[in-house]
């Protein structure tokens, strides 16, 4: 059983700061700095260009993929990390087009993340002939997944409610309807334990910094099915994603398995701050992290139910359809969210009405949810969010 209150330990978190953003950012682990450090004085400062051998530097996307992998229920060695998640997106698509070439449809649904609708829109676009992007609405999904389906395209949880698809029942269906399944786990990876395996995804992708606490700009992953992995064609045939490629073909080769979908080089520095955030991740039970994940948001939505009365729960009281953040709605949000944050309370805000707030058992306790309730109360009573240094909108919300 994880000891949750070592774990929070293990963060740099800002004295007299109530963080419940870290589904949109994680915070710093406390062996950050020092493994970037000898990264670069011991590895890159002392190896320089030897240290690709001499530190394994290439062979990293992988062995970083399978510390992920288990947090993800994938199998050994069919989850590579590497480039950025709307990357991934675009090749995970492609590559599941082409192995249902006789259907044209991709099908997503409108609580899906932006940039994911938008990768679909420019490769739709880019093949022509007839391909086609249908968004139908987040509870419409399973209805609409028809013969028609080439792939389904689905974030599991909804960046903006919390909602949680139920992709081993939407995985099924797509198979049985001759379709594919990609699954975003941007916001389920380290939210709790979305098993890709035995929910029959096709494709699943991710990124790192977010729950799994990589920091900003950290590599995505990939995970690809066993069935597909020599089969998968990625439409971006990269330089390390080639058989060999020491040996500089002019032709591209794909490599065997989940390497062939790594582009280009792999980020070093970046994947030393992973490194150094899986270390505490490989110590995780992922039962007890769900299991007090539920804990934190039933307490949140309680607390705030019953001081907040003018809020409007966004996200589903039902655990099996939650993810690990709770969303509220209100008209002025924004301006309650900027209140909150200048009381050192930082959650987030989502366009157009949603106040939201992750919690991450790693580092968040009992008194956090109660001080955050308690703030966020006082805002609302006291109409603390209403000045014009609140309403002014940031370039990031």
């Amino acid at each position: 059983m994880t000891d949750f209150s070592k774990t929070r330990d293990l963060f740099d978190l800002p004295k007299g700061v109530t963080y419940l953003d870290g589904n949109s950012l994680g915070p710093l682990p406390k062996a950050t700095p020092a493994r970037m450090q000898k990264m670069l004085t011991e590895e890159w400062g002392h190896h320089l260009i030897g240290a690709w051998n001499a530190c394994d530097w290439m062979a990293l996307p992988g062995h970083l993929g399978d510390r992920i992998g288990r947090l993800i229920g994938a199998e050994a060695g069919q989850t590579v990390i590497g480039d950025t998640l709307s990357i991934k997106v675009f090749q995970a698509l492609a590559a599941a087009l082409k192995l249902n070439p006789t259907r044209k449809v991709i099908l997503s649904d409108s609580g899906n993340f932006p940039s994911d609708l938008y990768m679909a829109q420019g490769l739709v676009q880019l093949l022509g002939q007839d391909y086609e992007l249908r968004v139908v609405a987040p509870e419409e999904v399973e209805t609409n997944i028809t013969d028609e389906i080439a792939v389904t395209l689905i974030t599991e949880v909804d960046y903006r409610t919390g909602r949680r698809h139920d992709m081993p029942s939407l995985t099924a269906k797509a198979h049985a309807n001759g379709a594919l399944a990609i699954w975003d786990l941007a916001h389920s990876a380290g939210a709790f334990a979305p098993d890709v395996a035995a929910g029959g995804a096709d494709f699943a992708v991710g990124c790192t910094y977010k729950y799994l606490n990589a920091g900003p700009g950290a590599p995505a992953f990939i995970y690809v099915a066993p069935r597909h992995a020599d089969h998968a064609e990625p439409a971006l045939a990269g330089w390390l994603g080639h058989d060999a490629p020491f040996d500089f073909d002019q032709a591209y080769r794909p490599a065997p398995g989940v390497t062939r979908m790594r582009v280009g080089t792999p980020p070093v520095l970046q994947m030393a701050a992973l490194d150094a955030a899986l270390d505490i991740w490989d110590t995780v039970d992922m039962e007890a992290l769900r299991a007090r994940s539920l804990e934190l948001t039933d307490r949140f939505i309680a607390a705030v139910e019953s001081t907040c009365p003018d809020l409007t729960l966004a996200t589903p009281r039902e655990h099996a359809q939650r993810g690990s953040q709770v969303s509220f709605r209100h008209p002025q949000g924004y301006a309650i969210m900027q209140a909150l944050i200048a009381q050192r309370v930082i959650g987030d805000f989502r366009a157009p009405d949603i106040l939201r707030f992750g919690f991450t058992p790693l580092y968040t306790t009992d008194a956090d949810v109660d001080h955050a309730a308690t703030t966020l109360a006082t805002i609302l009573d006291q109409r603390l969010w209403d000045t014009p240094e609140f309403q002014a909108r940031k370039a990031v919300t």
